[in-house]
């Protein structure tokens, strides 16, 4: 009995540590996934980001919009369901919900910063070339169902507003406060004496630009497609950080440096996996990788450790699977895991 009381207790702490330090910033990502659905024109993002769009168009901008966003693997599955919800190709989604988890400029500057630049140019090379890889192959082994992904029925009046030059400005104005809420709120680099201040003086701003931009039925929209994302998501989210939580109860202090200390397949294959069982945050995972590094870690281990876990952690796999079904799923992870498995042996034969 005192095993399973260990391990409901890690489960716990873990989940508590999570909404403590974590769902006041992903609650933000969450509006704006319901704004995306509700009130950005569709025509922009099957424009951009459509599966018909041409890919040297719709992937790179996918690359572009993550590497802009620093916010974890949690908090950028509300925005993947938002941008696929209102049109996204599955290829370019993909793309973007790889990238932005792992290859953000804050993780590359605090990779860079603590373990080292070449390390950092791996890890961001090294991440988009999976992306596009993986959202390319998934697009074309797992091609797009009538009626999947696409716009659904538009939202009361969400979109006459685009036709008044005026109102359009005001729509643009509040998506970016949104946007600027989500990246302050999400930066880990800003104290909470000076992060809550300014996270005050956003939402009066969006006070203010919501209530020239959206009128009753348009806030309505935006509020039934943001509970329609925290319901789906938020639960699956939790289950996984709780479960995650209960399994860091049961690995061994002397677990890294006895089978990650060198760059062999197993060891790095053990790295890949690891990520997926001890979640950490985006940027979390940077230190703990310094901490492997000190206690012995190879570096073919470390740098597949670093590729995988920001985008292949167990709440992520939850939720993704509910997005895209069990096969591509399935061909999803095994990418992943392959590739960063290849990438990180590679590394570590060039690296000595």
């Amino acid at each position: 009995m005192s095993v399973v009381w260990e391990l409901l207790g890690g489960g716990w702490d873990t989940t508590r540590e999570y909404l403590l330090a974590h769902l006041p910033f992903v609650i933000p990502a969450f509006f704006l996934a319901g704004a995306l659905y509700a009130l950005f024109p569709r025509e922009k993002i099957l424009r951009y980001l459509g599966p018909d769009s041409p890919r040297y168009q719709a992937y790179p901008m996918a690359v572009a919009g993550g590497l802009c966003l620093a916010v974890c693997s949690c908090t950028i599955l509300p925005l993947f369901a938002g941008i696929r919800k209102s049109g996204a190709g599955l290829g370019p989604a993909i793309v973007f919900l790889y990238t932005a988890p792992a290859t953000n400029i804050l993780a590359v500057i605090y990779t860079s910063r603590l373990i080292g630049w070449d390390v950092a140019l791996a890890r961001i090379l090294l991440s988009i070339a999976f992306a596009v890889i993986i959202g390319i192959t998934m697009s074309f082994i797992f091609p797009e169902q009538a009626g999947e992904g696409g716009p659904g029925e538009a939202s009361p009046g969400a979109f006459a507003a685009l036709q008044d030059e005026k109102t359009s400005a005001w729509l643009w104005a509040f998506f970016a406060v949104l946007l600027a809420i989500l990246l302050w709120g999400a930066s880990p680099i800003l104290k909470l004496v000076v992060k809550l201040p300014g996270l005050a003086v956003l939402l009066a701003l969006l006070a203010v630009v919501a209530r020239q931009a959206l009128d009753r039925a348009r806030f309505l929209s935006w509020m039934r497609e943001t509970w329609f994302f925290v319901r789906t998501i938020l639960p699956l989210l939790l289950v996984g950080v709780f479960v995650a939580g209960m399994l860091r109860e049961v690995v061994p202090s002397e677990f890294v440096g006895r089978y990650f200390g060198s760059s062999t397949l197993g060891a790095t294959l053990a790295a890949v996996l690891f990520g997926v069982v001890a979640y950490f945050p985006t940027l979390v995972e940077v230190p703990t990788a310094r901490l492997f590094l000190d206690l012995g870690v190879g570096m073919g281990p470390l740098v597949a450790y670093l590729l995988a876990d920001p985008v292949l952690s167990l709440p992520s796999i939850l939720v993704v699977r509910k997005m895209i079904g069990n096969r591509r799923l399935v061909w999803y992870i095994g990418v992943i895991v392959v590739s960063c498995t290849a990438a990180g042996l590679i590394y570590g034969a060039i690296a000595g």
